[in-house]
């Protein structure tokens, strides 16, 4: 057997395991990974995403409170209209049919949404991340 079919003996990564930021970190992953995938339907070039945007699971659990709070089921919406919304755009390629107007639309409302995130914790520069009011 290889390693690509033996799972059996493997543990499955089961999200119900997993608890509040734990969650929201890895939502936020892969909300990366999809708006890479928007953009590139929408024949944009890829970003490098800022030291914000990959720290932000992180900024944001360190401030905690309503702010975590709100990150968390900020991220959990976001992620339920980028799902739905890439699954169409990859179905619309399939077909053929060009998908850039869909995922430019798509593409502004994922960069706003995560920049409203975003401002949950600001990128205070040398200071280092605002803490706990």
């Amino acid at each position: 057997m290889n390693a690509m079919t033996d799972i059996q003996g493997r543990q499955r990564f089961d999200p119900s395991t997993m608890r509040g930021s734990n969650v929201m970190s890895v939502q936020w992953a892969a909300l990366q990974d999809a708006g890479a995938a928007v953009a590139a339907l929408a024949g944009l070039t890829a970003e490098r995403p800022t030291a914000q945007v990959r720290n932000f699971p992180a900024l944001v659990r360190d401030l905690g409170g309503w702010r975590l709070e709100l990150a968390t089921q900020g991220v959990a919406d976001l992620a339920a209209v980028m799902q739905p919304g890439l699954k169409a755009l990859l179905a619309t390629s399939a077909r053929g049919q060009d998908p850039t107007p869909a995922a430019l639309c798509l593409w502004r409302e994922f960069r706003e949404a995560r920049a409203a995130l975003l401002a949950l914790a600001p990128d205070t520069g040398a200071m280092g991340p605002l803490r706990k009011a």
